[in-house]
């Protein structure tokens, strides 16, 4: 039944908008209101797709070797670092305009924002002061664009996550074999976690307060990840991939190379090289839910090999996956729900390190 109140609420045009507007209000963070950038490592651009279409929408160009982008949090600046020149590159997201190039002490492997946008973080692999890789943390000041702390490290580091507090750094290194831990508020190592392999991508899970929970960690021998409790310091759990599917070999570089937690915080997923797929954990308990087989290069004559799942990113509503595969020049988009990948998006050389900007 329709009463008077209801009548005068929705007459006329002021009528209209509001009613919009609570529709709009009621849908679900939109796919259209992101983008996920891919570096192209093996070229010199960085694709940008548009998840509402799962189109490419536009081509960064002119930057060799591209290693990474990351995003300042109102979604002005992308900071993008490269294989071929020790710098960061901030770049202003709408004109394309380069704003600055911060030195950095090295080769960037990596590259991490603190939620509160006042810190960005640069994974060292090689500062080219030995005879060996020897890395560190490089931490510039987002306002000022100035590198204000060089921590070094033993060897190379290759990934890095931060805490949602913005406190906390981890970094895994695959010369050094070991995670290193790093105060971003005393600028300095806290703690260490030496393994017998180098370690991979890793991610850090969070309590609801911010503060560090776990480390997910994987490791450039095992088909799977390591468990490394935040509160004790200590590896607790090592988890070890399915033996099926197999046998598409270890793809580009390593065994498990790419791990990520879904926006929403419900599941771990994590690539296998062998098994040329991506398998599925549920948070908290670390039961696996299965799997999504990613695509594979065709080789004439032969069998198939990997495609060479990489990194892993996801829609901001964490229902769709996407996973670079530097062997078939694509990005895979999956649907979680239906635990299918949806559509293949070609993109350009090599396709790595994949990250989502969610606009304001």
């Amino acid at each position: 039944m329709r009463s008077t109140t209801m009548k005068r609420y929705f007459r006329g045009r002021r009528g209209v908008w509001l009613l919009l507007g609570i529709l709009f209000a009621a849908l679900p963070l939109a796919a259209a209101t992101a983008r996920i950038y891919v570096t192209n490592r093996g070229g010199t651009t960085i694709d940008v797709i548009d998840p509402a279409t799962n189109k490419v929408v536009e081509t960064i160009k002119g930057i060799e070797s591209p290693e990474v982008v990351r995003f300042s949090p109102d979604g002005k600046l992308l900071y993008i670092a490269s294989r071929s020149v020790d710098v960061l590159y901030v770049m202003d997201r709408k004109s394309g305009k380069y704003l600055k190039k911060v030195p950095l002490s090295g080769w960037a492997n990596d590259a991490a924002v603190t939620n509160d946008g006042k810190l960005i973080v640069v994974c060292i692999r090689n500062t080219g002061t030995e005879a060996v890789d020897v890395g560190a943390l490089d931490i510039i000041d987002a306002k000022s664009l100035e590198k204000i702390k060089s921590i070094p490290v033993k060897r190379g580091l290759h990934d890095v996550s931060l805490t949602d507090d913005g406190k906390f750094a981890a970094a895994g290194s695959p010369p050094g074999q070991l995670i290193t831990v790093f105060d971003l508020q005393k600028m300095e190592i806290a703690w260490e976690v030496p393994y017998d392999q180098g370690v991979l991508p890793l991610i850090i899970e969070s309590n609801p307060d911010g503060s560090g929970h776990r480390i997910f960690a994987q490791l450039n021998r095992t088909n799977g990840f390591s468990v490394v409790d935040f509160a004790t310091h200590k590896e607790v759990q090592r988890i070890v991939n399915p033996d099926e599917p197999k046998g598409f070999g270890p793809g580009c570089e390593g065994i498990s190379h790419g791990i990520g937690i879904s926006p929403d915080h419900k599941t771990l997923w994590t690539n296998s090289r062998p098994a040329n797929a991506v398998f599925v954990y549920s948070l908290p308990d670390l039961t696996l839910m299965g799997h999504v087989s990613l695509p594979d290069t065709p080789v004439p004559g032969k069998a198939p090999r990997g495609g060479g799942p990489a990194w892993i990113t996801f829609s901001p509503d964490s229902r769709t996956v996407y996973v670079s595969t530097c062997g078939t020049k694509s990005v895979s988009a999956i649907d979680v729900e239906a635990m299918k990948e949806i559509t293949r998006i070609p993109v350009g050389e090599m396709p790595d390190r994949i990250s989502t900007l969610v606009l304001p």
